[in-house]
């Protein structure tokens, strides 16, 4: 079996409030692997986010995409106004449960049960991968791209280290607030990198996306994230 085979699969687990169902990529050669939870952008479980999860597999992790939409019938959106709809659908608490649970389907596999936990997310997933570590410790560190960002009240309960990436270009999050997370880091002293990548938009790391996709930013951003799980997950 050649390094960095992996095995995928549909796993469906009851949530607070129906069945969640996720994505799940993991090395096929590995009885233990630290855990990282992909999180969704708006448009839902694409093909996208299955693929990152698989990238996580091939680097050791097992890797958990967990559908944030179960609430409402499980969709995916191509469309932006269908995709807006959706999230606007998702209540923010509803979306932390469905995370925790995801946390504790983990804590209950044999792969997983003993290992540390991660977590990374685009776009609205970034909002909710610097969000959980704010809210549970179980999470060790978090490597959000350009999401919003909690209330100082809530990042002084951060929980672990992060790295968050944000494009100079970004029309959705306002770069007032990244500089708030950069001051609440140093306030709260909390361990954390903020990269802020010149010339770029909001979804630059979606290369399934032409019109924003940045190669050379996107991969940069990767090897940090890759980074910041390698020194907090493994070992």
């Amino acid at each position: 079996m050649a390094k960095g085979d992996i095995v995928t699969r549909e796993v469906t687990y009851p949530g607070r409030a129906c069945a969640l169902k996720s994505y799940v990529a993991e090395p096929a050669s590995a009885e233990t692997s630290p855990a990282v939870i992909v999180v969704q952008e708006w448009w839902g479980l694409n093909e996208h986010i299955r693929d990152i999860a698989r990238r996580l597999a091939r680097e050791g992790y097992f890797a958990i995409a967990p559908d944030l939409y179960s609430r409402q019938g499980h969709k995916v959106a191509t469309d932006p106004n269908e995709a807006a709809r959706l999230m606007g659908g998702l209540n923010k608490a509803d979306g932390i449960a469905d995370l925790q649970t995801t946390v504790e389907w983990l804590r209950a596999q044999k792969q997983t049960h003993s290992t540390r936990i991660g977590i990374t997310g685009f776009c609205m997933g970034g909002s909710y991968a610097l969000l959980l570590p704010c809210e549970s410790k179980e999470i060790s560190a978090a490597a959000p791209f350009y999401g919003e960002i909690p209330a100082d009240e809530k990042l002084e309960r951060l929980n672990c280290p992060i790295f968050y990436a944000y494009g100079e270009n970004d029309g959705w999050i306002q770069r007032a607030d990244v500089e708030r997370l950069i001051a609440a880091l140093k306030k709260f002293n909390k361990q954390g990198e903020v990269k802020i990548y010149k010339g770029c938009s909001h979804g630059f790391f979606n290369d399934t996306r032409a019109d924003v996709y940045r190669p050379e930013e996107a991969k940069d951003a990767w090897e940090r994230t890759l980074k910041l799980f390698a020194a907090n997950l493994k070992g």
